[in-house]
């Protein structure tokens, strides 16, 4: 398994240092890993030459950004490799990386070094569209090079007692995307449908279809007017198809075997994602609090793992937060120990058919854990390693959450490797 984090001198390895450290992980790869940890700022000459006809600006999102700001920025950045970095606009001041325009190109610049050309993300035709009820298409679905997002709702009712999840900005975000952009609050099945109608003209373009918003604990049995809404907008996309089922992943709450045999046997649904946000129990609940008072640790993870008999082997997941492990005052101190301690419970869980996956944690200003440090770029690196390797040593499949379908799991850019 993956060796441990380390220190130099008391400071942490730079980005060449771990390049070093990791001959067997792709440069690139570590280099998204590292951007998505400190972030971008874009200066005045490269927000010059964006070609809004052409680039994807900043669309409605289910989380916010470092900056705060809902300005139209780009959406994100491409590798040269197609290696998707799905980052936040950050204050110059919090030390990100630099996007630049340099002798005709976008240039990621750091302490003053071009280190790659860039490509900003190329704006779907479907974003200048309208709904027949006149919604713009791009708020209703967000495009990622090759996946459509829907997030048909941006209210979590764990946050009604003040126990939404500590890193999260979920609420405050949603409140201030209606406030600013119009977005509607809850999408209707008709809007989504002829979005991705229009959207699917695009032939060859997108691999597949996500769906997430925040829980909604209301019905006969926790979450089941949650799982009515996702049937509902689920079966409405099915509309756009000629086959029962379509590359889809619906990234949701922990729901029971019943709920999810309806989502599984009514809908074109492929793959379940139920997001653990940190794999320690203890850490769980403390920044899970809604999540602890609901379901709980141990039965979020058994459900997932009963999930495993529904979707398949290999189709159902769990994400995590990486690095929220080590936040302050009751994290993990020492990143050795977190790595172990997460990669433990993700082997547990591997062994059992589900997948874990992570996202880089990006301390938001809208969350409880604002102003905090995230981990070491090695840390990351490190979490990266580690979950590839339980995929190669229980033949987990990722395709339906891998670098193309997603883009946002470094783990999962290295299914590439496979």
């Amino acid at each position: 398994m993956s060796g441990g984090t380390e220190l130099v001198q008391g400071k942490e390895l730079s980005y060449q240092e771990v390049v070093e450290k990791y001959p067997e992980i792709p440069r690139l790869i570590i280099l998204k890993i590292d951007v998505q940890r400190r972030g971008v700022h874009y200066t005045e000459k490269a927000l010059n030459n964006i070609d809004e006809s052409l680039h994807q600006l900043r669309s409605p999102y289910i989380f916010g950004a470092r900056d705060s700001k809902l300005t139209p920025v780009p959406e994100s950045l491409l590798l040269r490799d197609g290696t998707s970095i799905i980052v936040d606009p950050t204050p110059a001041e919090q030390n990100p990386y630099i996007v630049d325009f340099v002798e005709g190109r976008f240039v990621l610049v750091d302490k003053e070094e071009v280190l790659e050309e860039v490509d900003l993300w190329q704006k779907p035709k479907f974003y200048d569209k309208k709904t027949s009820s006149g919604i713009a298409m791009s708020h209703i679905i967000s495009a990622r090079p090759q996946r459509l997002n829907i997030f048909q709702s941006g209210f979590c009712h764990f946050w009604a007692n003040d126990k939404g999840c500590r890193y999260c900005d979920i609420v405050s975000h949603f409140k201030q995307q209606r406030s600013e952009l119009g977005i509607p609050s809850k999408l209707t099945p008709q809007d989504v449908s002829e979005a991705i109608k229009e959207a699917l003209k695009e032939e060859g373009r997108f691999t597949g279809i996500c769906l997430t918003s925040g829980s909604d604990t209301r019905g006969e049995e926790a979450f089941d007017q949650e799982v009515d809404f996702y049937l509902e907008i689920l079966q409405a996309i099915g509309e756009n198809f000629a086959t029962k089922k379509f590359p889809s992943q619906l990234i949701a709450t922990a729901f029971n075997e019943k709920q999810l045999a309806r989502l599984y046997e009514e809908t074109g649904l492929m793959s379940y994602t139920s997001d653990l946000e940190v794999l320690n129990e203890q850490l769980f609940n403390w920044i899970c609090p809604g999540k602890a008072e609901w379901i709980g640790y141990q039965e979020w993870k058994n459900r997932l793992i009963r999930a495993v008999d529904i979707f398949g082997r290999g189709f159902v997941s769990t994400g995590i937060v990486g690095g929220v492990e080590t936040a302050k005052p009751y994290g993990f101190t020492d990143e050795n120990e977190a790595l172990k301690s997460t990669l433990e419970e993700a082997e547990y869980l591997a062994s059992k058919g589900v997948n874990t996956v992570y996202i880089v944690w990006v301390p938001k200003p809208g969350s409880s854990f604002k102003g905090q440090k995230n981990p070491s770029l090695d840390y990351f690196v490190g979490l990266a390693k580690g979950l590839h390797e339980l995929r190669i040593k229980y033949s987990l499949p990722i395709d339906y959450d891998d670098y193309r379908r997603c883009g946002n799991h470094p783990d999962t850019d290295l299914s590439r490797l496979l």
